[in-house]
């Protein structure tokens, strides 16, 4: 990236500006700690929850949590290193060969294997409820908490072993701290246009459009299943051997939560994969990134909301812990 294009992009804002970057950043970690603790509190310290489905909420939210301790303090230290010196720290500076250890080389991954484990994970929450709707007398025999416990460890190791590829199977690419979306990014280091390495940095948006396509027919099936089972019990008289093999209300609603998980997953990762794409053919698009980058991370501070606004148990544990802790520490007179 040109040095002009650097200095442009963090200099040129006015102080106002820098100081509501700043604050939005710190704001989206603490929403993002207190929520994803919340539902791991929800999640392991709730019986109900103790399940397959349980364990696929935890493992996003651990993912989610990684986003809110590990690369957003990256960028609220790097912001207000130059508010406060004027200077950027050294390893932002773009291609910088001074420093022995660059934080973007495990801040980069960490945030490229979180985003890809969590759409891993919607994705076999979607397989995990659209069985539970469609085979519901075989849910109990196919979706097993050993089953997924595997599936969450396996997701986990792909996820990041793909977020390292990029560094492992190419010298061309590079991880620095792109001035633009104020974050670790992967980026070629010649600008020249075909690169020979620009298929493998398509690697990260041709897997999340896989699994989010595969994730989004599985959906419309499931919802369209749901649908139809809601039509025929306003308009037919079921037996009760008729009811036990249509799935339960708490599956029904658990589906629809997955649906809007999915919907926001998409809405806030288009964005990149349209920025990766553009960026492979050499185009900066500086405020574009700023946005699509931190709208993916606002993500991360998401699912816990639509957790709180879809399940109705979900809400009423996570109140009883709040209201206990609340309790907990009001002092005694």
């Amino acid at each position: 990236m040109p040095e002009e294009l650097s200095n442009c992009s963090l200099c040129c804002c006015t102080m106002t500006y820098k100081i509501l970057m700043v604050v939005f950043m710190i704001s989206l970690i603490l929403t993002i700690l207190f929520g994803n603790t919340l539902t791991l509190a929800v999640v392991f310290g709730t019986k109900h929850f103790h399940s397959p489905q349980g364990y696929l909420k935890a493992s996003l939210a651990v993912a989610d949590l990684a986003v809110g301790i590990f690369v957003v303090p990256l960028s609220v230290y790097a912001e207000i290193s130059l508010m406060i010196s004027n200077s950027k720290p050294e390893w932002t500076v773009y291609n910088s060969q001074n420093i022995t250890f660059h934080p973007c080389n495990v801040i980069g991954p960490v945030f490229a294997g979180c985003t890809l484990v969590s759409i891993t994970t919607i994705f076999l929450l979607t397989i995990e409820r659209s069985i539970a709707v469609l085979k519901p007398l075989h849910k109990e025999s196919v979706i097993t908490k050993k089953r997924t416990s595997i599936l969450i460890i396996f997701s986990w190791m792909g996820s990041f072993l793909l977020a390292t590829s990029p560094m492992v199977f190419s010298n061309e690419i590079a991880l620095e701290y792109n001035s633009c979306s104020r974050m670790c990014n992967y980026a070629l280091r010649s600008t020249d246009f075909p690169s020979q390495s620009w298929h493998i940095l398509l690697l990260f948006p041709a897997f999340d459009f896989t699994l989010l396509g595969g994730t989004i027919v599985i959906n419309f099936i499931s919802l369209t299943t749901i649908r139809q089972h809601s039509k025929r019990r306003k308009h037919l008289a079921e037996t009760e051997s008729q009811s036990a093999m249509k799935p339960t209300f708490s599956d029904i609603k658990a589906a629809k939560t997955i649906g809007t998980l999915t919907l926001a997953f998409t809405m806030s990762f288009t964005p990149i994969a349209v920025f990766v794409i553009g960026n492979v053919f050499g185009k900066e698009w500086c405020t574009f990134s700023f946005f699509a980058f931190w709208i993916l991370t606002t993500n991360s501070c998401c699912n816990f909301i639509i957790y709180g606004v879809r399940d109705q148990k979900f809400r009423n544990r996570a109140y009883q812990l709040l209201i206990y802790t609340h309790l907990n520490n009001v002092p005694k007179t």
